[in-house]
């Protein structure tokens, strides 16, 4: 990492065009790392055999990679809230290809818990400052710009499990050392944005600060505003990761289809879930935090709710236009945080990109004890209304402003 910088003055005063390459990098550097990120639960199979692994060491190899890649972004997001790390993500990268390497090779439980731990922290320090990064370089488009980052984010989520199924699973445990190659590149790509970075800090006049001319808002609101917004993210986030943790036996058990083309099926759900990201960003920035808040919410409780009651083709459907509605609120809602809390871009994509990421684990793990017990269509049934939780965005003031910049 560089030396410490305050991280209070990132962007020199005056308006600044957006900086498409650095945002694109920071895309693909996200793609990267959700791409190694997913790699783990795909490669369960394979080590479960060759380790004679249980189910309970299962859960606690997912339990050591979340907690790091949740319970820490948020403490490394207030860290560089205050002091700024220029190349703190190429080491981020750098902690993950440690963890693939030693993956790669890895012959007993307590190496791949180290393993997992390492990739975990390596996603952790990723996350919050890239967002940074990207707010900076939006030159006030930020729902674009954080809608791109995310983007990145969503393919390599889609990507990971078709990386270990035709790359890894059919040459053995070893082969997790090439993937350590997509880290190198990744390292690459961020030292060049942290140089970018590190010049925009030099820049930047010391009185100068992120958030120059925001009063701050009485923390009582602050701490009730920011709750609102964690139910939303927290509705969103559990609907999608019981979506993808449990699509596919959903589809064999009620419509008989084999495992390939329900995967099939959740590829393009997820595919879907990224293109919505991106229109949701564009769209963030034209209509507005909060009417693009109340369009993915309303849009999409209709469909969640008529899904476990669809045909197959129905189904198919249905599940692309919730994955575009679902998604596309998720840029709205981090803008809303950031400009909520300005000066705390990191410590509040550290939460939304942590927290809410290990809140939805826990929601499809209570979800998988339900379909133990009741069976997989109850649950889609149930987390069918889940969308309804975001009518709590009833109690979100539309921010100041925000039409002006939205038409600007």
């Amino acid at each position: 990492m560089s030396a410490a910088t305050p991280a209070q003055a990132p962007v020199p005063a005056g308006p600044q065009a957006a900086v498409f390459p650095v945002i694109l990098a920071l895309s693909f550097s996200h793609l990267l790392n959700d791409l190694m990120q997913a790699l783990i639960p795909a490669l369960y199979p394979m080590l479960k055999q060759q380790l004679q692994l249980d189910f309970t060491q299962i859960g606690i190899i997912t339990l050591a990679f979340q907690l790091t890649a949740s319970l820490l972004q948020p403490t490394i997001g207030i860290y560089t809230d205050r002091r700024a790390q220029p190349y703190s993500q190429a080491v981020g990268m750098a902690a993950t290809a440690v963890g693939l390497l030693l993956l790669s090779r890895a012959d007993s439980f307590p190496m791949v818990l180290v393993a997992a731990a390492l990739i975990g922290s390596g996603s952790a320090v990723f996350h919050p400052e890239a967002s940074r990064v990207a707010r900076i370089a939006s030159g006030g488009l930020y729902g674009t710009a954080q809608a791109l980052f995310q983007v990145g984010g969503n393919l390599g989520s889609a990507f990971g499990p078709l990386l270990a199924a035709f790359i890894v699973l059919p040459r053995g445990q070893g082969a997790i050392a090439w993937v350590a190659l997509f880290a190198l590149l990744g390292m690459i790509i961020l030292a060049r944005v942290g140089r970018w970075y590190a010049a925009r800090l030099r820049q930047a006049h010391p009185t100068v600060h992120a958030h120059a001319g925001a009063p701050p808002a009485p923390h009582a609101r602050v701490g009730f505003l920011f709750t609102i917004l964690m139910l939303l993210v927290l509705s969103k986030n559990v609907y999608s990761a019981g979506l993808t943790s449990y699509f596919t036996f959903y589809l064999i058990e009620r419509f008989a289809l084999p495992v390939q083309t329900a995967q099939i099926h959740l590829f393009i759900y997820m595919a879907a879930v990224a293109v919505g990201t991106v229109a949701g960003g564009a769209l963030t920035d034209r209509v507005g935090r909060l009417p693009m808040i109340w369009i993915s919410i309303l849009g999409a409780l209709p469909f969640t709710a008529a899904l476990p009651h669809a045909s197959l083709a129905g189904t198919a459907v249905l599940t692309v236009i919730i994955g575009l509605l679902t998604a596309s609120a998720f840029p709205a809602i981090l803008v809303y945080a950031h400009e909520l809390m300005p000066g705390r871009v990191g410590m509040v994509s550290g939460v939304f990109f942590g927290l809410a990421f290990g809140l939805g684990g826990l929601g499809a793990a209570a979800m998988g004890r339900l379909a133990d017990s009741h069976g997989i269509v109850l649950v889609f049934q149930l987390c069918a209304y889940l969308p309804a939780i975001g009518l709590a965005a009833w109690f979100l003031p539309n921010p100041a402003g925000s039409r002006a910049r939205a038409a600007a």
